[in-house]
């Protein structure tokens, strides 16, 4: 058994020690998006394949060739833990923007560096964010599970769509409510009032895939 320490970024505790590749060997590639430094020394970063030795600037311009029309906010008064990891699955089905709505700093750890990678904007209030997003014909739509709540299931997501979280246990805050052009629940069937905050996050992001992601090419299957 290995007694050496994880990285603190590795997802995967049962894998091998470490992630990533060591040095490039063998004559080095050409190409303005490859890092001379991670060449050198290796590329131990979370990335998938196609980024291995590429620096962080060439992976953030050839994401925002493709990113997704559908951006995700989060109400930030409680400094809470399941911002990151919300930016993280934003990161990971590759959302347009992250808007943080309140505190400016925000609880980073559950992230894992991924915000490196995403466009991050911050809101003092949900109507600053309301007004930005309807600026560009984008739809604010809330999630959580309250009276009159339409259900993600059975809805038809707007292609341009911003979904606003609120903060784990009080849910959406009383002005965000006022501020969305709507609000869905997502169904739910054991004892439990709510799901966790970021796992709801994931689920409305992955529906939006589902309906309008093209996944005919290989580029789709990047886990």
């Amino acid at each position: 058994m290995e007694d050496e320490p994880r990285a603190p970024y590795d997802p995967m505790p049962h894998g091998p020690p470490e992630v990533g590749v060591g040095p490039w060997v063998g004559p080095w590639p050409t190409g303005e998006q490859y890092d001379e430094q991670l060449l050198a020394e290796g590329d131990r970063r979370n990335v998938v394949d196609r980024y291995r030795y590429w620096s962080m600037d060439a992976i953030v311009a050839d994401l925002d060739l493709r990113r997704h029309d559908f951006h995700v906010a989060i109400e930030n008064w409680q400094h809470d833990f399941n911002i990151g990891t919300i930016v993280r699955s934003a990161n990971a089905f590759l959302a347009a923007e992250v808007h943080i709505v309140g505190n400016k700093r925000w609880n980073k750890r559950g992230a894992m560096v991924t915000d490196r990678y995403q466009h991050v904007r911050h809101h003092a209030t949900v109507a600053d964010l309301a007004a930005h997003l309807h600026e560009q014909d984008v739809v604010l739509l809330g999630i959580d599970n309250l009276p009159g709540s339409l259900h993600l299931e059975t809805t038809t997501l707007p292609r341009r769509v911003c979904f606003l979280f609120g903060q784990e246990g009080p849910g959406l805050s009383a002005s965000a409510r006022e501020a969305c052009d709507g609000t869905f629940s997502i169904a739910q069937f054991g004892s439990t009032r709510s799901i966790n905050a970021s796992a709801a996050a994931a689920i409305a992001m992955h529906a939006w895939i589902r309906e309008y992601a093209d996944l005919s090419g290989d580029d789709a299957w990047r886990g």
